[in-house]
This record gives C-alpha cells, sequence and structure tokens, in this order.
C-alpha cells in the first residue's frame, strides 16, 4: 500500500491524531499503526490511557472510510460519527514506545452509510483492546 499523508484521510488534526499509518487495506478490513509518543495527549504515568486507544480505533476506521473516498472511488472525505460502542475490553494499556497495531474488520455490510465493525489493538503481537464500534458517515 503506498504511504500516504495521514492527516489527507482523517478529518483530525494534530495534536489530536492517533494513527501514523494505513499499512493495509481490503474489501472488509484495514490496519493502522500508533507509535506513542512521550508528550502526547491521553499519556499519562508513561502509559497511554483508554480515550486514546479508543480515538485509535476511531481513526483507524475513520483512515479507511478516507482512503476509500479519496482513492478508491476518487470523491470527496466523508465525516464519521461514532454511534455506538459495544463490548470495549482494555486488557492492558500500552507503555510510551510502544507501537500499537489497530485492526478493523466489516461485521455487516453498509446500510444507509452506517457500518459496524470489531476492532482489536496489538501490541507487540499483544491483544490490548477490542470492541464493536458502529460509525454513521454524514453527508455534508
Amino acid at each position: 500500500m503506498d504511504d500516504f499523508i495521514i492527516t489527507d484521510l482523517i478529518p483530525q488534526k494534530p495534536p489530536f491524531v492517533f494513527v501514523d499509518h494505513l499499512i493495509s487495506y481490503d474489501k472488509k478490513t484495514a490496519v493502522s499503526t500508533f507509535l506513542i509518543k512521550e508528550n502526547g495527549i491521553f499519556v499519562e504515568n508513561n502509559l497511554f490511557q483508554e480515550g486514546g486507544i479508543m480515538e485509535n480505533i476511531a481513526q483507524t476506521c475513520a483512515a479507511r472510510i478516507g482512503y476509500i473516498n479519496k482513492h478508491l472511488q476518487g470523491g470527496n472525505i466523508k465525516i464519521g460519527v461514532i454511534g455506538g460502542i459495544k463490548n470495549l475490553t482494555i486488557y492492558q494499556l500500552p507503555k510510551v514506545g510502544s507501537l500499537l497495531k489497530t485492526s478493523i474488520n466489516d461485521m455487516f455490510e453498509d446500510f444507509d452509510d452506517v457500518k459496524i465493525l470489531e476492532a482489536k489493538v496489538q501490541c507487540d503481537d499483544t491483544l490490548i483492546a477490542s470492541c464493536e464500534i458502529k460509525v454513521a458517515l454524514l453527508n455534508l
């Protein structure tokens, strides 16, 4: 996959960006990476907090949507809003300097611009978080 500037795919701007790269994409899945920085938002006591992990998941969804809209469909990037989070489990908080690998997988086909996705966050091949996330696309 080409290396895109991530802020061209998501609506968030620094310092509120929690995805560095979209490393793979296919019709049902996407995978992103994010290096946890020492002075980053959501870092407390050298650990990346729950809110940061959830935002990383949401921005991975946004990067996938942005990639589809911009590079596959040749259109404008749609804005997505979180419609719900189900079964969120945080198994452990990752340390500063850790590389997160976040994968999302379509659980259900699109229905009126609503996507339901399964998300998993790994750090050093250890599952640290998982959830189901519902994302609604806005038609602006």
